[in-house]
């Protein structure tokens, strides 16, 4: 009967039989793994002090830095100058349309006032409100009527 390839590895290994050469290559273990590729590199962590250290300032990185913040401005002055005159447009016409709301609600009130105007100048309400006051009508020998001049002057200049 066969033993199982797992029992194999716990038997003993196989001795050389005296007057028998060794096998020039020894029996390998099907269940071992070959080595990994670097698995004999090893990475040691050694700790590092840079508190000495002071770093060199670099002429060309700041130059690049004023570069960048120069594009940057111009960039945002041309931004606003392409933005500015359609946010403007936009904000008149909410401003036109609020002069045109204002136009009709003074043009009703308007109307109004003139309905009113109308209303108290009305011949019959003034009549009574003359009899409420004992305003009579005057004689026509009380009435007087000043003459009209033509050339349009009010008062007499001297």
């Amino acid at each position: 009967m066969a033993t199982p390839a797992f029992l194999r590895k716990m038997e003993a290994p196989a001795t050389v039989q005296p007057g028998r050469p060794a096998p020039a290559r020894a029996e390998r273990d099907s269940f071992v793994l070959r080595p990994l590729p670097h698995e004999d590199v090893f990475f040691y962590s050694k700790k590092i002090d840079n508190s000495r250290l002071v770093r060199e300032a670099d002429p060309r990185s700041r130059n690049a830095c004023w570069s960048a913040i120069g594009a940057a401005g111009v960039a945002l002055v041309l931004l606003t100058g392409v933005l500015a005159p359609s946010v403007a447009n936009t904000l008149e016409g909410y401003r036109l349309e609020s002069l045109r709301a204002e136009q009709r609600r003074l043009l009703n009130d308007r109307q109004v006032l003139e309905l009113q105007e109308a209303e108290m100048l009305r011949p019959d309400r003034l009549e009574a409100l003359a009899k409420r006051q004992d305003l009579i009508t005057p004689a026509s020998d009380q009435v007087v009527h000043l003459e009209e001049k033509g050339d349009g002057a009010v008062a007499m200049v001297k």
